[in-house]
């Protein structure tokens, strides 16, 4: 299977992959790729079974991680390499990272959930039984698209997108989001990391930040005050600031706060 995915400022040395989250496409990162195709060569794949990738089944995390690192490899071995992924794209940013640990220098991971959800994936079939057919209302749709801070210049494609995504798909990628954990092979990966979560996330995903940042040498974590899930969308350019100041090696810009390392496994209220 060939991956769709687009690319921009390809002159340049520095690879930014964007990886999005489940539901929605590469479309997420536009004013990121506006914002830094000047001075990176950034990489924009549709995940499979999302937009242009819609014909094609999503298998697991794993699996989109092996593609990833394929392309990585295989067209851009010389080049100094980036990763930012948000929610199912953090958690793939998260496999990468541990079946390659030398390949990506350094990765921004935002809103990734590692804590398995209890009875989740058991749970994920018949609730789709039950609310799968409301995908293609118009309604339906609009309060989703809120959750994730998609405005009306993006909700028309993210309706169509939504409506060609096959139950298959659907639940295979709420199955892997349910049941990810941190790999055994994360604690012994030296790539640089930034873990951002929301302060208006879930307890989950702010423990699941905490817990990443605690098995991880090389980590910084920050909660973004104000924010749900859906950072890059709901403030783009303050999310480009930050991605900017952290990979010059900046400080932490205000209305963030940094998570401090725990010798236990952390619960943040």
């Amino acid at each position: 299977m060939v991956l769709y995915y687009k690319e921009f400022g390809q002159e340049n040395d520095e690879i930014i992959l964007f990886l999005h989250g489940g539901g929605v496409a590469g479309w997420m990162w536009d004013k990121q790729v506006q914002y830094f195709k000047e001075n990176y060569h950034c990489i924009v794949p549709d995940l499979p079974g999302h937009g242009q990738n819609n014909e094609s089944e999503f298998v697991s995390i794993e699996d989109c991680a092996f593609q990833l690192i394929h392309l990585l490899q295989e067209q851009h071995e010389d080049k100094k390499k980036i990763v930012v992924g948000f929610s199912l794209g953090a958690q793939i940013a998260i496999q990468m990272l541990c079946i390659n640990k030398s390949l990506i220098n350094c990765a921004m991971i935002n809103s990734a959930l590692v804590r398995k959800i209890p009875l989740g994936k058991q749970m994920v079939k018949p609730s789709l039984k039950l609310t799968y057919p409301f995908i293609k209302s118009r309604t339906f749709s609009k309060l989703q698209a809120k959750t994730l801070y998609i405005g009306e210049d993006r909700f028309e494609q993210y309706f169509k997108e939504s409506n060609q995504m096959s139950l298959n798909t659907l639940t295979r990628v709420l199955e892997e989001n349910m049941s990810f954990h941190i790999p055994f092979e994360y604690s012994n990966v030296k790539t640089r990391l930034l873990i951002t979560v929301g302060d208006k996330e879930k307890k989950v995903m702010k423990n699941s930040a905490g817990d990443l940042l605690n098995k991880h040498d090389c980590a910084n974590a920050i909660t973004i005050s104000g924010i749900g899930h859906g950072i890059p969308l709901a403030a783009p350019e303050f999310f480009n600031d930050i991605l900017e100041n952290w990979l010059k090696g900046g400080n932490v810009l205000t209305n963030t706060e940094e998570i401090k390392r725990s010798g236990s496994t952390p619960e943040i209220n």
